[in-house]
This record gives structure tokens, C-alpha cells and sequence, in this order.
């Protein structure tokens, strides 16, 4: 449970350090936010910023996404973020990504009719993936209207350190909005 009265719930898969799950979660003092980061120094920099500045109104769990999402009831998220997953570049390692069709099948039941999936990389292969992916598990309609909508960062975005080196190093982010059907 939070220390804090929540009215909608969100999940961060993979936050990292925590900056972005830290500035939503701030912005949004009556949803509820779940992070989940299984490297050790990813947790130790989120708890270090919660011991500065706790927020009742966020949780963390340092474990596999996968065992969450499972353990998570039919229908209870309002949306899941998953921003600059690893890429798996490689096209030998590409079943290792997050976005399949097992781990759709697992956001289609914990999200709400109508909850988002937002999905940020700057790897074109990653996107198309996921993309695809989506379009292929039918519970998943991507909300872009127009071309340029996929590369404007959502709304209120206060960027990522992934992000920073992915624009440093000359490749163009794109942002992926999709609605559960």
C-alpha cells in the first residue's frame, strides 16, 4: 500500500536512477507509482533520492518486471512506462527485449481498458520492434495522429540521462503511445 491516498496507478519498468519515475511521481501527488529496477545501483540512487525527499504516493520493487506484472490484478494499472529498455541490438539477442508478445499479453490484463503504454528508445530497430509487436497483439492501438507525433516527448517530459546521450550521440529519440483496447 502507499502512505499517500492514490486514486490511479502507474508502472515504470526499469527506471534506472529514478529521475523521471522521481519528477512523475512529484507532479502526480494522487496517483500511486510502482518503479521497478532489479540492478542494485539503480535502487541504491532511488533510495538515496527518497531518503532525501520521500514520496508516500511511490514504491519500488527490485525484482524481475515479469513477477509483478503476474502478481499484479486483472485491470489494476492505469498505465506502464517503459522508456530506453535495453536494446538488444543484436539480432541473435533481439528475444531477450521486453516488448513480445508474452510480456503484451501481460500488460493487456493489468492494464485498464484505456490505460497507456508509453514506450520511449532512440534505437530505430527497438521501435519498429515494438511497433509491430503491438499492431501484431491486437490489444494496443497507437494513439500517433501524425508523423511527427512519435518524436515529440510526452507531455511535461523532464527527459533522461539515456535520452541526453542518445541526442549527444546523434540519434533521434522516438516516444510511442499506445491505448489498451
Amino acid at each position: 500500500m502507499f502512505k499517500a491516498e492514490v486514486s490511479a496507478l502507474q508502472l515504470e519498468i526499469g527506471f534506472g536512477g529514478g529521475e523521471h519515475l522521481m519528477h512523475r511521481a512529484k507532479e502526480a501527488p494522487g496517483t500511486g507509482f510502482i518503479g521497478v529496477e532489479p540492478f542494485v545501483n539503480g535502487m541504491a540512487k532511488m533510495m538515496t533520492g527518497l531518503a532525501k525527499a520521500p514520496l508516500g504516493n511511490l514504491r519500488v520493487y527490485d525484482d524481475d518486471a515479469t513477477r509483478l506484472l503476474d502478481w499484479l490484478p486483472l485491470g489494476s494499472l492505469d498505465g506502464i512506462d517503459l522508456l530506453y529498455p535495453d536494446p538488444w541490438p543484436k539480432k541473435k539477442h533481439w528475444k531477450r527485449r521486453f516488448v513480445g508478445a508474452a510480456n503484451l499479453g501481460r500488460f493487456a490484463r493489468v492494464l485498464k481498458p484505456g490505460g497507456r503504454f508509453r514506450f520511449a528508445s532512440d534505437i530505430d530497430s527497438y521501435v519498429n520492434w515494438t511497433l509491430l509487436a503491438c499492431r501484431a497483439h491486437g490489444a494496443f492501438a497507437w494513439q500517433a495522429g501524425e508523423a511527427a507525433d512519435w518524436h515529440q516527448p510526452y507531455e511535461g517530459w523532464p527527459g533522461t540521462r539515456y535520452e541526453a546521450k542518445a541526442i549527444r550521440e546523434g540519434r533521434r529519440p522516438a516516444y510511442l503511445t499506445f491505448m489498451r483496447r
